[in-house]
């Protein structure tokens, strides 16, 4: 019987290690950065890298890190009877024109998922419902504003009576979108919908990843959340 070709590591011809790959990638997109200030960073511990390297490196290695976060806290979450969603729309402009970074969260405030539109109507809205509801699967309770897109999509999909308006109900996702704020503007804007959709969705698995939600515990407790954090993080990207 022949034997099964193991499969090639995606960090093969690369001359720096995985696990600099796998620290520079991280830290450039948890931490509010720009390219050349993180060159500088690395360049303090002895890390001689490029800032076009860096770049590189989170466009290549990015999304393949955040879609095995992704696939791992989708897998733990499904069957999750009680989980609760709040929708919502942001303003990004990208070369001027202004788009809409449609944005899903839990009721921990972690993002379910990111999708760019250049409008935020009904069709929009549908899109984004289907694609957020096939990836992470039944939800109790959906929480949006009074815009009549969401009412729209939702009466389509047969999902009415899961619907919950409220005046502060949607506060959870309002105060989701402060990390993302402060990343873009540090990047300057983006000037394609492809980069947009790209690092959103990574900016937003990575962020789950390490919301320890710092302000509601112990310094113990967080110090531990921590750890296990950074410890999976590395046996998710191995």
């Amino acid at each position: 019987m022949p034997r099964r070709r193991k499969p090639d590591s995606p960090f093969k011809r690369f001359n720096s290690s995985p696990e600099v790959i796998r620290f520079v990638v991280m830290m450039y997109v948890r931490f509010p950065l720009s390219l050349r200030n993180f060159e500088d960073l690395l360049a303090e511990r002895w890390i001689d890298v490029c800032h076009e390297t860096v770049r590189f490196w989170w466009n290549r290695f990015g999304p393949m890190f955040a879609a095995d976060i992704k696939r791992h806290r989708i897998s733990r979450m499904r069957g999750f009877r009680q989980w609760r969603w709040h929708l919502d729309e942001m303003f990004v402009k990208i070369n001027g024109e202004t788009h809409y970074l449609w944005r899903a969260v839990d009721q921990e405030g972690e993002v379910l998922e990111s999708y760019v539109a250049k409008k935020r109507d009904k069709k929009a809205a549908l899109k984004f419902m289907k694609k957020a509801l096939k990836r992470n699967g039944a939800v109790e309770t959906i929480t949006t504003d009074g815009l009549p897109s969401y009412k729209a999509a939702m009466d389509e999909l047969g999902n009415q009576q899961k619907q919950a308006i409220g005046r502060w109900a949607n506060n959870r996702i309002e105060n989701s979108h402060l990390p993302f704020r402060r990343r873009e503007r540090v990047m300057q804007r983006f000037r394609r919908m492809k980069s947009l959709q790209k690092f959103a969705s990574v900016h937003a698995n990575v962020h789950n990843h390490f919301n320890i939600d710092r302000h509601l515990i112990d310094r113990q407790t967080y110090k531990t959340n921590r750890s296990a954090a950074l410890a999976e993080w590395q046996s998710l990207v191995a």
